[in-house]
């Protein structure tokens, strides 16, 4: 009995030692949660209770609207459009039920009869509809860029799971006019070329934001936190182009490249006064919404791209370099042989011919190059190097697209034996449709540069307009230099080269070209054949430029003046200039027959 009670006794006590630990450690807790609760509910109730809020708010983007592309007129050239993207979640997809909105008795549609609907709605095949929605993926794209008719009809069937994403699709309105001006997108609708991509900062606007609140089970709280950001939609972008001028000059430059079986062709219209480009049209050019089934020459615009020796439309600033110094008169005699020796650079014309007694306007009007280089010569080839280079040459031309027109002139001191002749009938240097239609602006616009437009201006979303500076006009030439050069251009129309381009009721004047094409591994392997002109000549309104490039067959049966005459005519009808007479004021070309 006492070994019993012995045991007793200690077991008793172990228990008691027990249980005073355990009471110890559980007011040991109880404290810590003591603590816990003061810290959270009387030291930092606002952090944990926001901490629980942010796990519920969800943030959405507001996609901003991209801004449309206007031509001069306001039509719209590039635009956005609402469009969906269907979208199902496989893993609930299933036969449904619906109810009669007439007896209002529920049947069970099969998901095989739901397809077939949708398959015409949105014109696909139901079989391939099937691998699209029936599998475990809780994310399948069904069909992209729907319509909103679409949409609607596609979201009336019921199929569960089934859901409409939205989204922005760009859209060009008339297809390949002025597409490789415009540029494109992408399918994400990031900005890939031309306009939509050097004008992204304008055209983009800034995305908004929406936050709210969700419920455990996904559905936003009503009641609970709403915070919006509005987005700020982008500008809509004017330009000097007119979309209808465009589409004409674009037809007839393809007619004609398409004649001379011609790698490209150009055809590029100014105002003459305000240096606005009212057409930039190419042979070829890129549909902006498919892209890719162009070739990638002509998917940017050829007149700022391409750069070529520009022939004998570069005569016009020796010329006109020649009469600004005094240098020469229109009517100075010289006499002009087909081929003639300067100091042991042997200077040829195209078409051989007798020796002639002709007056500088003659030797400008037959675009004789032994005659050009004698006229020429009168001048210190630095000093016809500073007008080139003042006219533009040698310089990058930015209208704003994504890269620049491009010109190459050496300065004299770098200049082979060859170059103090070729460069004066335009040979020895490169530039670019713009840089030539650049210098014709300005001989016939009073001698006064105006800077090439593209761009008019930016318009907000609420119609203010802002339009884009215009610097001052950069004289050139006096305007008695380009009095005269507009009869040396006359002479070209009405007695040489260029009598092709003539405008019934209009005086016009302006220049051929024609010169060799370098070839990609040195040398020449074709040719570049140009008109330039302006009408009517005695308020001269337009330049109109005609350039094909590598045409076909022999050089003697070229010719663009054609071309030219009708844009041009197209030009002065379209804006209802009046004619100017048929009564020339060209030169007396003197020419000894």
């Amino acid at each position: 009995m006492t070994s019993d009670s012995a045991r007793r006794a200690q077991h008793g006590s172990m228990m008691s030692q027990r249980m005073r630990i355990g009471l110890a450690v559980l007011v040991l807790l109880l404290a810590v949660l003591g603590i816990r609760l003061v810290f959270v509910q009387g030291l930092d109730p606002s952090g944990h209770a926001q901490a629980a809020v942010s796990e519920r708010l969800r943030t959405v983007p507001i996609p901003a609207e991209r801004g449309d592309i206007l031509d001069s007129q306001g039509r719209t050239m590039a635009t956005t459009v609402e469009r969906y993207d269907l979208v199902v979640d496989q893993r609930v997809v299933d036969d449904f039920r619906e109810r009669d909105e007439v007896s209002g008795l529920q049947t069970t549609v099969t998901l095989q009869s739901a397809m077939a609907d949708l398959g015409e709605i949105i014109d696909e095949d139901p079989a391939e509809l099937e691998e699209l929605m029936i599998g475990d993926s809780p994310y399948s794209v069904v069909a992209r860029g729907i319509t909103p008719e679409e949409r609607r009809q596609a979201m009336d069937l019921g199929i569960p799971g089934l859901y409409a994403e939205p989204l922005s699709q760009r859209t060009y309105p008339s297809g390949s006019v002025g597409g490789s001006i415009l540029g494109f997108v992408g399918t994400d609708g990031q900005p890939l070329d031309g306009l939509e991509l050097s004008q992204q900062d304008h055209l983009a606007g800034a995305d908004g934001e929406r936050t709210y609140e969700i419920a455990a089970d996904g559905v936003r709280i009503p009641t609970a936190t709403f915070e919006e950001t509005p987005a700020q939609d982008g500008q809509d972008l004017r330009l000097t182009l007119d979309q209808d001028l465009q589409w004409f000059a674009q037809e007839a430059v393809a007619e004609k490249a398409n004649q001379y079986n011609a790698q490209w062709g150009n055809v590029t219209v100014l105002d003459a006064q305000t240096g606005d480009i009212l057409a930039m049209a190419d042979s070829q050019t890129v549909d902006p919404a498919n892209p890719g089934e162009t070739d990638e020459l002509f998917r940017r615009p050829l007149a700022v791209t391409q750069d070529f020796e520009p022939g004998s439309t570069g005569k016009a600033i020796t010329f006109a370099t020649a009469l600004e110094e005094g240098a020469v008169t229109p009517t100075e005699a010289f006499t002009v042989p087909n081929r003639y020796d300067f100091d042991g650079e042997v200077v040829n014309d195209a078409v051989r011919h007798p020796t002639y007694e002709m007056t500088a306007a003659g030797i400008f009007a037959r675009s004789y190059n032994t005659g050009t280089v004698m006229v020429g010569n009168e001048v210190d080839e630095q000093v016809r190097y500073e007008y080139m280079r003042s006219a533009g040459l040698g310089e990058e031309i930015d209208i704003g697209m994504p890269s620049q027109a491009t010109s190459l002139l050496a300065p004299p001191e770098d200049w082979d034996s060859r170059q103090p002749y070729s460069t004066q009938f335009g040979q020895g240097y490169t530039s670019s449709v713009l840089h030539n239609v650049s210098i014709f602006q300005a001989i016939v616009n009073g001698g006064v540069h105006q800077d090439l437009q593209l761009i008019d201006a930016y318009v907000d979303p609420d119609g203010e307009e802002h339009p884009v500076e215009r610097p001052e006009g950069e004289r050139v030439f006096s305007e008695e230099t380009s009095e005269e050069m507009l009869r040396l251009l006359e002479g070209v129309v009405v007695e040489g080269t260029g009598d092709g381009a003539q405008v019934p009721g209009y005086r016009v004047g302006g220049k051929t070209g024609i010169a060799q094409a370098a070839g990609e591994g040195g040398g020449f392997d074709g040719h570049t054949i140009s008109f330039i002109g302006a009408a009517p000549l005695d308020d001269p309104q337009y330049v109109v430029s005609v350039t094909i490039h590598r045409p076909q067959g022999h050089w003697q049966s070229w010719q663009v003046t054609d071309t030219f005459s009708q844009v041009m005519s197209h030009v002065l009808s379209t804006y209802q200039v009046p004619p100017d007479g048929d009564e020339d004021e060209a030169y007396d070309i003197q020419l000894d027959d």
